[in-house]
């Protein structure tokens, strides 16, 4: 079960992460995306969320992503957490927008 919202930034993000939590899910079972790595490091790290390793990812596709593009990587890293291709695909074209996609997944 995953829930993504789209924001635009960080302090759009703190509000959604916080209404997150209020829903139930933990700061463990919460995402942050940014197109810029970066920008989405800072965000993580600023917000006390999880980053998406290799727990999330496994280990083949954490070592893809050395060889891949940014867009192929979030792709990656979005369907590791349950969301489909198609859904992945639209989502990182918001990113290539400048906008920040929070994930949160039971499933993760």
């Amino acid at each position: 079960m995953e829930t993504v919202r789209i924001v635009e930034n960080g302090v759009q993000a703190k509000k959604e992460i916080e209404q997150l939590i209020m829903q139930g899910y933990t700061k463990e079972e919460i995402y942050l995306l940014a197109h810029d790595q970066n920008r989405s490091e800072d965000l993580t790290d600023s917000l006390d969320i999880n980053d998406i390793s290799v727990q999330e990812q496994g280990v083949l596709d954490s070592i893809a992503n050395v060889f891949r593009t940014r867009g192929d990587e979030l792709r990656s890293k979005l369907e590791s957490l349950g969301l489909s291709s198609n859904d992945a695909e639209r989502y990182e074209e918001e990113l290539d927008h400048g906008k920040v996609i929070v994930v949160a997944s039971k499933s993760a």
